[in-house]
């Protein structure tokens, strides 16, 4: 790929990126639909756990597993 095609792609990207972000205006979220019930809100260590906890330890437990998946095939090859 060259230079050129590479800009190219990186200016649509960007475009399509920007478009996407100005069509979904949050001022939409303000009026609530029919049937809305929102539940109660999360609190500040339920929320640290949900979105920066978990995806940490799930980042390990993979990549545990992976290398764990790696040394046993680096064995079964030496031996």
């Amino acid at each position: 790929m060259d230079k050129k095609n590479a800009l190219r792609a990186g200016a649509l990207a960007a475009g399509t990126t920007l478009m996407m972000l100005l069509m979904s205006s949050p001022a939409l979220a303000l009026t609530r639909d029919d049937g809305d019930d929102p539940g109660q809100g999360l609190s500040v260590i339920e929320t640290l756990g949900l979105y920066v906890v978990a995806p940490i330890v799930l980042f390990l437990v993979i990549a545990g597993l992976v290398m764990v998946g790696d040394k046993s095939r680096k064995q079964q090859n030496q031996g």
